[in-house]
């Protein structure tokens, strides 16, 4: 009996993946536990292993499709001695979402005024066909054109059809027309709509983004679409309140460079944001209030501090969670970044790797940023985010002195975390990283 494989999800919140990869074709033989396509889903890249054994009898998803619903048919397996009548049983029922999957969206075009036609022209056009010079092909296919080079192609005479678009998508623009000599076919229209008046034509939107400047236009991947989805949702549903405190940074770095010189025979490393984050654990631990998140009308407390830190890869940006932070050493949680954050910027994270965490830090200090404002991650309840160590004038001793200061900004979600609760956790972090002997204890 031919098996359908169906796109799975990989992850509790899935609903659907870009089939980025077939890695069998038809005709293969596969066995279970061998993989069959790679698949993206908002946060990562995961294979696709195959559970039952035979021959790969046909793909219905080509790869590239862009948003397949998990359950849709991808691909039949045949079974031993099924071959052809698998494929032939499974054609019929399973292209259709595979085809509404990978159906290009029409572009919404701005109606041009449509001469009447005389009675000879109308014979000629029901003969030859809808002419490409009005924005058709002889296939049917509509030639990509902004409405502006539309326009100065009438006024101008020139066949559309005998164009290559460099703007997005193939589409042509103002730029392509530029020397393109005039046509006796393109012309024509333009004569004869000078003798006919043409009717009004209905006002239709404009396209979008339409520019005669050079520029790209990039499909969103899906991690992008869902930073933009969940991002709005965050600044439209989350009441923030932010609350910012310098803090100053010598002791903590000098402890970073002792504990440095004692590790380096293990060949560990720490930076100052792993420090931060055992910082930001530590005291979510001593202010209990801040280490939860608004669930409707239930209010959700955390026994222990699992961090999301925040990191940028080429397709957008991504939170590994260092697990149990407050628990973990200086050293454990090192080790662990290091290697999760390589595995962030390959796309080969397993969704329990980075979605939960109860609170973030986001740290931006690296470019030189001296304060910026986080978004919350919901559900989470708070944001740590961290801006540069620089040189500034304080107060040391009672006496004016030069010392490494950095500020730190907590984004609170006001539904669950009132001010002074913040307050407190904020106070809580300066000091822990203002006398970082703690961390070590």
């Amino acid at each position: 009996m031919p098996i359908e494989l169906k796109m799975p999800a990989l992850s509790p919140t899935m609903e659907e993946g870009t089939l980025a990869k077939w890695l069998v074709k038809e005709g293969d033989t596969v066995q279970s536990g061998d993989l069959l396509a790679e698949i993206e889903t908002d946060k990562a890249t995961m294979e696709f292993e195959a559970i039952d054994e035979g021959t790969i009898a046909q793909i219905l998803v080509p790869e590239g499709t862009d948003n397949v619903k998990v359950g849709t048919v991808i691909a039949v397996i045949a079974g031993e001695g099924e071959g052809e009548d698998a494929s032939t049983a499974k054609a019929a029922p399973a292209p259709a979402p595979a085809a509404a999957a990978s159906a290009p969206t029409p572009e919404p075009v701005r109606a041009e005024p449509v001469e009447a036609p005389s009675s000879s022209s109308a014979t000629a056009a029901k003969k030859d066909g809808p002419s490409t010079s009005s924005g058709q092909m002889e296939k049917g296919e509509r030639i990509k054109a902004s409405p502006l080079a539309k326009r100065f192609a009438a006024e101008k005479g020139i066949d559309l059809g005998s164009l290559t678009g460099s703007g997005p998508g193939g589409r042509i623009v103002k730029a392509d027309l530029e020397g393109a000599p005039a046509t006796a076919t393109a012309a024509a229209p333009a004569q004869a709509a000078a003798a006919t008046p043409a009717p009004a034509a209905a006002p239709q939107q404009a396209a979008p983004f339409e520019t005669d400047i050079p520029h790209t236009a990039d499909k969103l991947s899906n991690m992008r679409k869902t930073i933009a989805r969940r991002l709005t949702e965050a600044k439209q549903t989350i009441p923030h309140i932010y609350l910012t405190v310098d803090i100053q940074l010598d002791r903590l770095l000098k402890l970073r460079g002792e504990l440095n010189a004692a590790l380096e025979p293990q060949g560990i490393k720490l930076s100052v944001n792993d420090l931060l984050i055992k910082a930001l654990a530590k005291a979510l631990m001593q202010v209990p209030k801040c280490n939860v998140s608004f669930a409707g009308d239930q209010l959700i407390s955390y026994s222990r501090a699992d961090i999301s830190v925040a990191v940028s890869v080429p397709a957008g940006l991504i939170t590994p969670i260092i697990v149990g932070a407050d628990e973990k050493s200086v050293s454990k949680i090192s080790t662990e970044m290091k290697e999760l954050a390589g595995r962030a910027k390959e796309g080969k994270l397993q969704p329990h790797e980075y979605q939960g965490g109860t609170a973030s830090i986001s740290n931006m200090g690296m470019f030189g940023i001296s304060q910026f404002d986080a978004v919350i991650n919901p559900p989470q309840g708070m944001i740590m985010a961290i801006g540069a160590g620089e040189k500034r004038p304080w107060i040391v001793d009672d006496a004016l002195a030069i010392a490494t200061v950095m500020s730190a900004t907590g984004s609170f979600d006001h539904r669950a975390i009132d001010g002074a609760d913040g307050a407190q956790l904020m106070q809580a972090f300066k000091q822990i990283v203002e006398n970082p002997l703690g961390l070590v204890a």
